[in-house]
């Protein structure tokens, strides 16, 4: 994960789990001694936004950076100015985490300047178990849709594929045919295998792409 692009821009259908994977990427990012910021740019979903966990975020060390109105009773689509400073100071390994549909992707075109080819990543977080990415067409469909949107190109696949706290090692594996289907298509190499800690350890370790394990910072103790 160290040798990814200074800004990360993660993309993904709703319920892929690119926030849980933004958050987690974070977290490691600053266990290993980063300046981090993570710039919460989903104006689209009201629901498990990274901005929901400024408060421990911000206490591990990460800057959270989202809407311009402080107000947690409140959501606005409205975007900090704030959003440029990790994007423009290259002290900071910056995270964008973008709303979960083409749409969500559109937010890009205001950083359409600074975001040059070789100065970022965008990873596609896939989870192969929702039915709006389940096929390969489907997600070509979807991959496709957001790139032409944001107007970036994705450099990186991430298969998030799971049930959150029911997810298999078989559910990984399956995330992990399709995953390899579309690199070999597009010609996008899979970046990470994400699964949470107990299944990461038992995965087959000559899967393409880094094995990432993770916690589940967004859903409470008692979610399911």
């Amino acid at each position: 994960m160290y040798n990814d692009k200074r800004i990360r821009i993660i993309v993904g259908h709703y319920g892929s789990g690119k926030t849980e994977f933004s958050v987690n990427y974070a977290i490691k990012l600053v266990e290993k001694g980063k300046k981090v910021a993570l710039v919460d740019l989903d104006v689209v979903n009201l629901y498990f936004r990274s901005r929901e966990k400024e408060k421990n975020l911000s206490e591990s060390g990460v800057r959270v950076i989202s809407s311009s109105i402080k107000a947690s009773a409140v959501d606005i689509p409205a975007i900090s100015a704030e959003a440029y400073a990790p994007l423009q100071d290259k002290t900071y390994e910056t995270i964008l985490d973008l709303g979960g549909d083409p749409v969500g992707a559109r937010v890009l075109g205001r950083y359409h300047d600074i975001l040059k080819e070789e100065d970022y990543d965008m990873f596609y977080v896939l989870n192969a178990n929702r039915p709006e990415t389940s096929t390969l067409d489907k997600t070509i469909g979807y991959l496709n849709a957001i790139e032409g949107t944001g107007r970036v190109k994705i450099t990186g696949i991430i298969n998030n594929t799971h049930m959150l706290k029911s997810t298999t090692i078989d559910d990984v594996l399956k995330g992990q045919k399709l995953a390899e289907e579309l690199s070999k298509k597009l010609e996008i190499p899979i970046k990470y295998i994400v699964a949470l800690e107990d299944i990461a350890k038992k995965l087959p370790k000559n899967l393409e792409g880094e094995i990432f394990p993770i916690k589940l910072y967004m859903r409470e103790d008692w979610m399911l």
